[in-house]
């Protein structure tokens, strides 16, 4: 996550659109390895982190006009994927039939 912190502030100048972008492949390879079953509120947390750390920074952009967090959660809404479980449990993946 300090990683993450650290790149979304060197990109704080960067548009919504290409943070989004960058954000939702970040989340996207997080789930892709982490989202297994037992495994939802850690992943759920992640995404939450993330957007927290994205509104942090997109507040400090601008001295006019704060980001509200609603304004905040549709963006996450909009750019971010939802937590899901995308690995099945082991005894369904492993559970191949071969014909012989």
């Amino acid at each position: 996550m300090q990683a993450v912190k650290q790149e979304l502030r060197r990109r704080m100048h960067q548009s919504v659109p290409e943070q989004g972008k960058w954000l939702r492949r970040v989340i996207r390879g997080y789930f892709n390895y982490h989202a297994v079953p037992t495994n939802r509120r850690a992943v759920a947390n992640f995404r939450d982190e993330v957007v927290r750390g994205w509104w942090r920074t997109l507040k400090r952009r601008s001295q006019r006009r704060s980001l509200g967090w609603e304004q905040m959660r549709q963006l996450a809404d909009v750019w971010l994927p939802k937590p899901e479980i995308l690995h099945p449990w082991p005894n369904q993946r492993f559970a191949v039939r071969h014909p012989r």
